[in-house]
């Protein structure tokens, strides 16, 4: 239980890590990448509820928490939870996919902005990171 509560907060703070560079990049670049963490346009269930800020809030940080979680137990049977590299690898390359989401919604940014993918890729880089560094320092 105290792993999951760990892995619960790792997943968290991370997501802050990550929204704070998503940030930073557009009040420095005018990108605006950062949307994506919390447009939920594009799932219909979920859709109805895109025009309130706290629900595309709460969704960003349940992805993130979920995202560290499951990955821990993925890794977990195949001993490599307590290395970095692992989170990076999937973090980097499942958010730089799953960018592509953005064609399914007339929020920007736009699916065929290289510059808002690269920072996107880099900033969920950097959120596996701070997940498996964290992960590697307190679990």
């Amino acid at each position: 239980m105290i792993t999951f509560l760990k892995l619960v907060l790792i997943g968290f703070i991370s997501g802050v890590l990550l929204a704070a560079i998503m940030k930073t990049v557009r009040k420095v670049t005018g990108n605006k990448a950062d949307i994506l963490l919390y447009n939920m346009d594009y799932i219909p269930v979920l859709k109805q509820w895109s025009d309130k800020s706290i629900t595309g809030i709460l969704f960003h940080y349940a992805t993130c928490i979920s995202s560290a979680v499951v990955l821990y137990y993925i890794l977990l049977p195949l001993g490599l939870e307590s290395l970095v590299w692992p989170y990076v690898v999937v973090f980097t390359a499942g958010g730089g996919a799953l960018y592509f989401l953005s064609a399914l919604t007339e929020t920007p940014p736009s699916k065929d902005d290289a510059a808002a993918w690269f920072y996107w890729t880099l900033g969920h880089a950097i959120f596996g990171f701070a997940v498996g560094g964290l992960i590697a320092i307190f679990i």
